[in-house]
């Protein structure tokens, strides 16, 4: 860059702006409430996908149950339906 590009003043905010974050990413009264928040941001999302997956996991296994039931129903709603078939009619 050259020094009529530093007194243009989009390219100075640019640049001064850039400084600052750099120098409060640098500092260590920033970075340790930063470092704070980002374990405590993971740690609720970990906690948030372990529940949910929790809840995925129990609507699949109630999911199951439900379907095996209905099976075993219509299983014996059929077999019931071919021994009533098989009798004769009693007249």
């Amino acid at each position: 860059m050259a020094l009529d590009d530093y007194v243009d003043a989009e390219v100075g905010v640019a640049v001064a702006v850039t400084a600052a974050v750099t120098a409060a990413a640098a500092s260590p009264r920033v970075r340790k409430p930063l470092r704070r928040g980002a374990v405590y941001g993971l740690a609720g999302l970990m906690m948030a996908y372990d529940k949910v997956s929790a809840l995925a996991h129990t609507a699949a296994q109630k999911g199951r149950e439900v379907a095996s039931s209905v099976k075993e129903e219509a299983r014996e709603a059929v077999h019931s339906e071919s021994r009533s078939a098989r009798e004769p009619a009693a007249s």
